[in-house]
């Protein structure tokens, strides 16, 4: 898989990403976030929450987030439960 980094702008196809998902979150830890791209340009942005600076987030931000999912998941237990 070919790998392109220029400027903090690391890129990679459509193509290679579905190919090889894993390298480009390996990509991703290494450098925060890899974009990727199809035949019009950039498409996509695959970033590492922890480290990234382009998803600049607290840790509370981040709690609530996968709560949010986690209620949405589960509501109808949830909704049982509080009967």
């Amino acid at each position: 898989m070919v790998i392109e980094m220029a400027s903090n702008n690391t890129t990679v196809s459509l193509t290679e990403a579905d190919q090889d998902f894993a390298a480009v979150a390996r990509v991703a830890d290494e450098q925060g976030h890899v974009v990727i791209s199809d035949q019009d340009g950039p498409k996509y942005a695959v970033a590492n929450l922890d480290t990234s600076p382009l998803i600049d987030l607290s840790d509370d931000e981040k709690i609530n987030i996968v709560a949010a999912r986690i209620l949405k998941r589960f509501r109808p237990a949830f909704m049982e439960l509080a009967k």
